[in-house]
């Protein structure tokens, strides 16, 4: 904080300087200790720490999902786990990839525009010579895929962006589609040069070999949902998810429970002497009870329904006409009304 000096203090200074006891150069401004941030306006930072932390964790689960499903797929033992989140230009993005490599564009539906998956070449050719029944060592040559090779990964692309969709399940459904594969990086312009992205790498192991796996979503593409990619967010996603899932459970085994579906057409008090001595033919009166009126029909021991009588077939059946709330309500106010003149 600066210090303000009086009158006083700047005239003994003054007086100091004039007599020669203190040299102006004595006199130096204080360092600046404030911490300064270098900022490029060519590359505007447009996700923050807290949204590459986000991506980050969806991600993981996609690693640990495509690490089952490669596999699984290969037979052979996989790993893959994330390196890291960076944002950067997709300029930059270009310039960083091998040429030939394998880029697949993909289509973020329902999200505006495209994504790539960039698989290194070492990658791409150990999953394809472990498919066609080789050791998945791969091969030091480079070269640009085949029709088979494309075919061939294609397949195993599809695979992997099933564990995308699971991955950004709790942040939107999303529904990636495999666009097309190409392998100069030049003919995969999906947004222009400076626009800004967000770079997921993916470090991957098949076997003894490595390489990387890079998943590029520029900001235009995920900027609609970039309020959701909060920590706050992802949780209560997280808890919602799970609620919903154990409210379908209790659902689904509640609905092989059996009940009791009673029609109540009335009620009456009979001795116990009048219900042994009933047989076939005998008629019981029930008090308050015209022909016409709606019967209740009862849902284990609560009334839930009223209903008429009749016939389907030759099978007695009842006709639901609403449900009972009216019916409840009329009840209340009449016992209201009753102890209200009581």
């Amino acid at each position: 904080m600066t210090e303000v000096l009086s009158q006083d203090e700047i005239d003994q200074l003054l007086t100091a300087i004039n007599a020669g006891d203190t040299e102006p150069e004595d006199f130096k401004p204080a360092a600046d200790t404030r911490k300064i941030k270098i900022y490029d306006f060519k590359r505007p930072d447009k996700f923050s720490k807290e949204q590459i932390r986000t991506i980050s964790i969806m991600h993981e689960t996609f690693a640990r999902l495509t690490t089952t499903a490669l596999s699984a797929q290969l037979r052979s033992m996989a790993h893959v786990h994330v390196a890291s989140v960076d944002q950067l230009t997709y300029e930059e993005f270009i310039r960083s990839i091998p040429t030939p490599t394998t880029l697949a564009v993909i289509n973020m539906d329902p999200l505006k525009g495209n994504a790539i998956l960039e698989i290194d070449p070492a990658i791409t050719f150990s999953i394809i010579e472990r498919l066609f029944g080789g050791t998945g060592e791969g091969t030091k040559s480079q070269h640009e895929l085949t029709d088979i090779e494309a075919a061939v990964m294609e397949g195993m692309i599809v695979r992997i962006l099933g564990n995308l969709r699971e991955a950004w399940a709790q942040v939107i459904d999303l529904r990636p589609r495999l666009g097309q594969i190409e392998t100069n990086p030049q003919f995969a312009q999906i947004v222009p040069p400076t626009d800004m992205v967000v770079l997921v790498t993916l470090e991957t192991k098949l076997g003894e070999v490595e390489g990387m796996m890079n998943f590029c979503i520029p900001y235009l593409t995920i900027e609609p949902i970039i309020g959701k990619l909060s920590a706050q967010f992802w949780y209560s996603s997280a808890r919602r998810a799970a609620t919903n899932e154990n409210l379908n459970t209790l659902k689904e085994k509640l609905s092989t429970v059996d009940i009791d579906v009673v029609a109540e057409i009335g009620r009456i008090q009979v001795p116990i002497k009048d219900v042994l001595a009933l047989r076939a033919g005998d008629v019981v009166r029930l008090y308050n009870v015209k022909v016409g009126d709606t019967f209740s029909l009862n849902i284990g021991n609560k009334k839930k329904y009223l209903c008429r009588p009749g016939v389907i077939g030759k099978k007695i059946a009842v006709q639901i006409i609403s449900k009972t709330e009216e019916l409840e309500k009329e009840e209340f106010e009449e016992l209201t009304t009753e102890e209200e003149e009581l």
